[in-house]
């Protein structure tokens, strides 16, 4: 069954998208902010933990390598890197929802123009 679509549905549609491209944009500055702070916040934790490494002998009385180090700092920082893996996972969502909803603008535009095209005929 063929759907008629009036003008008057497409500019409230392109209205609603625009709304939502506001409300994802909104909502991404916020994610970003805080994967950035996350992020921030983990980068120092793995240095302090790392210079902490350095400066002491492993159990065997040998000094750590730097892959010790690194898997120690992590493995002490583990809840800030899964807190940092679940911000970046969030970032990644809101942009592909950003995207989707620029592409469902496109639609609505790319349909406009038929329908002026057709009611032209």
């Amino acid at each position: 069954m063929n759907k008629v679509v009036t003008p008057a549905q497409i500019e409230k549609r392109l209205y609603d998208l625009s709304k939502e491209i506001d409300d994802a944009q909104s909502y991404s500055e916020s994610v970003e902010k805080s994967y950035f702070e996350v992020k921030a916040a983990y980068e120092i934790a793995l240095a302090k933990t790392r210079m902490k490494y350095a400066s002491v002998s492993s159990p065997t009385g040998k000094n750590y390598t730097v892959q010790e180090r690194e898997d120690l700092a992590l493995i002490e920082n583990e809840d800030l890197h899964f807190q940092m893996a679940s911000i970046d996972a969030t970032v990644r969502s809101v942009r592909q929802n950003i995207s989707r909803i620029k592409t469902q603008v496109d639609i609505a535009r790319s349909i406009g123009t038929s329908v002026r095209t057709a009611m032209e005929l």
